[in-house]
């Protein structure tokens, strides 16, 4: 084994120390043709995360692409579930379980039709509101005590158009750029909210 070699190895033990104890999910669809559509605000966030940390989330793990990291002193699993949206709590209880993780420990970063581009919304807890990802979290948690990022993805056009072919639709490019200011907010958000300061980062970023 070569000196760098043995670095790698260190540095590989290195990140797999502490004990994990919170999850963040991003919520989205898997595969090519959703990755800019407004239902995947979720994972875009992640990315986003994933690349300001310098890790990868491409480990497969409860039914869903994982990496671990440590944010303000935690550490934390990072997953984006690969089983559609309408079936993303299956993914979140497995880790849940495996790792003996509270409810209030699960932050989960979703899009919101309800908010304009370029908004988010941080909440401790709350119902589905209509959101399928959400939704399926709940069920399988029994519980919707769980807290939340919401990124804005805009409303519908007109209340005749359908929502399933609004959250499937590709952000413009256009609006872009607005997404992407809240998607850079997400990780000192995190931060905040792992530390428990959730009326400074709801004052802050709200």
């Amino acid at each position: 084994m070569s000196i760098f070699d043995l670095f790698k190895k260190i540095e590989g033990e290195k990140t797999t120390q502490g004990a994990i104890s919170a999850i963040i999910v991003g919520l989205g669809n898997p595969g090519e043709k959703y990755i800019h559509t407004r239902h995947n605000a979720g994972f875009l966030a992640l990315d986003y995360l994933c690349q300001s940390l310098g890790v990868k989330c491409d480990r497969v793990k409860f039914k869903a692409l994982c990496t671990e990291a440590t944010i303000a002193g935690a550490r934390v699993l990072i997953m984006k579930p690969q089983t559609f949206m309408n079936a993303s709590g299956e993914a979140v209880s497995e880790a849940m379980g495996f790792y003996k993780i509270p409810l209030e420990r699960v932050i989960v970063i979703s899009d919101d039709t309800t908010l304009d581009i370029g908004k988010m919304r941080i909440r401790k807890k709350g119902s589905a509101g209509g959101h399928n990802g959400l939704k399926s979290i709940i069920e399988h948690a029994g519980a919707d005590a769980f807290p939340r990022i919401k990124i804005g993805v805009g409303q519908k056009p007109s209340p005749e158009y359908d929502l399933a072919d609004w959250v499937l639709g590709v952000i413009p490019k256009a609006d872009r750029e607005a997404l992407f200011s809240v998607l850079e907010k997400c990780p000192d958000a995190l931060s905040l909210m792992l530390k428990g300061e959730y009326e400074l980062a709801m004052q802050k970023f709200n």
